[in-house]
């Protein structure tokens, strides 16, 4: 298994001084599926890591990747991928197929980034982003039939917006046997403090709180929650429940401490963008001031197989950063952290991404357990049904069954 460790060191010779390039070796080859190549988009931050390369550990790192090729699903405005490829060198073609077999007859690259995130597309009636992330992975394992060889594939984000889709993306994966890595930038970001759930403890109730739009954050939460109570006793054992609430049903039950006492306010405490009134600081707000700060809180409160609950918070307007914290059995206190992602223009936690991203392509393995995507991706689908239905919904088809090892895999450098 690589170590972070041999996988810096693998750079020897690559990451070097600002403009300064070693002579490289042939690097292989990487094609890219995404919705759109604009400016701040997920192609912007992710694909051009492996054109640019990315600052990791001290040093800049220059993948040993080519980008030869790209699809790009729709091009409005503003579209960076023509320049893209001319200033580098790589062809964008009319089809998935086509990118992957750099229009000859047979699959002609070494690795796969897919991004489908972005862009214009319709919603279903719970109000998902129908985002083409499975009709990508389709085309991409149809070509690996096809042509009898296979590709690691990265997948920015959910699976998909349908559970039984991630779960065949998964389970075809692990059939056709390649690398098949997914998800959020959170689970690998910095962490303030630096810290991990106790690695075999028993976790009673845990939560996140942040910002941002649902079927988009509310993803991104679950993944940071996901990533810290897939270390407990047993492991992960599935999730047999979701329900969502909203507004006034949200207040009373954090209120009241119905979701962990003293776990609201360690998030609120490691928040450092929590807001204040005018002319204020350095206070914890009232009730009051966050129900007028708050137009519409939502949360998804998760069951799971083994007894653990927890809650994920969406408070716009209240914080735009991501807090967890976790109640462990016997522990007076709460653990606690802020998750960070570093701002723009650099937002250097999509590189700490995408060093996972290269990884799975070196290695042709995962340095993050796919399940725990797979079931991310199902929590999130429950969560906006749950949300619409207005009821409580059973989730025996979220009986996803995985272990993770000791070592952590968030970003400490």
């Amino acid at each position: 298994m690589i170590t972070r460790r041999s996988f810096l060191g693998s750079a020897a010779g690559l990451a070097l001084a600002p403009g300064v390039r070693a002579a490289e070796p042939a690097r292989k080859k990487l094609a890219v599926v995404t919705n759109i190549w604009n400016y701040r988009s997920h192609a912007w931050h992710m694909a051009e890591r492996f054109l640019h390369g990315y600052p990791i550990g001290g040093a800049w790192r220059h993948p040993p990747f080519e980008v030869v090729s790209a699809y790009v699903d729709q091009k409005p405005d503003g579209d960076l991928s023509a320049a893209r490829a001319k200033e580098f060198g790589f062809t964008i073609y009319p089809t998935v197929e086509e990118a992957l077999r750099r229009g000859g007859k047979s699959l002609a690259v070494d690795a796969v980034l897919v991004i489908g995130e972005h862009g214009t597309y319709p919603k279903t009636e719970f109000g998902q982003i129908q985002y083409p992330r499975y009709q990508y992975f389709k085309k991409i394992t149809d070509v690996y039939k096809a042509d009898g060889r296979t590709a690691p594939v990265f997948n920015d984000k959910h699976l998909s917006w349908k559970f039984a889709w991630a779960k065949e993306m998964v389970d075809l994966s692990k059939e056709m046997k390649f690398g098949f890595c997914a998800g959020s930038s959170l689970p690998v970001t910095w962490r303030m403090p630096a810290i991990d759930l106790p690695f075999g403890a028993e976790v009673e109730e845990a939560m996140c709180v942040s910002n941002g739009a649902l079927d988009i954050y509310d993803f991104h939460n679950l993944e940071t929650i996901q990533c810290m109570v897939e270390r407990r006793k047993g492991g992960e054992t599935g999730v047999v429940a979701v329900q969502a609430f909203k507004g006034d049903d949200v207040w009373k039950h954090v209120s009241q401490g119905d979701w962990g006492k003293e776990l609201f306010g360690a998030c609120l405490s490691r928040s450092q963008t929590l807001a204040q009134a005018p002319t204020l600081s350095h206070r914890m707000p009232t009730w009051d001031q966050m129900k007028e700060w708050v137009k519409e809180p939502i949360a998804y409160r998760v069951e799971y197989a083994d007894g653990l609950k927890s809650t994920m918070l969406l408070m716009n307007g209240l914080v735009s950063d991501f807090t967890f914290a976790a109640k462990l059995k016997g522990e007076p206190k709460p653990i606690s952290t802020l998750f960070h992602l570093p701002p723009t223009p650099n937002v250097t936690y999509s590189a700490a991404l995408m060093s996972k991203a290269e990884e799975t392509f070196l290695t042709g393995k995962s340095p993050t357990p796919i399940e725990r995507t797979l079931l991310t991706s199902g929590i999130t689908e429950a969560g906006l049904q749950s949300l619409k239905k207005g009821q409580r919904l059973e989730t025996p088809h979220l009986a996803v069954n995985y272990q993770v090892g000791k070592d952590s895999t968030f970003a400490r450098e």
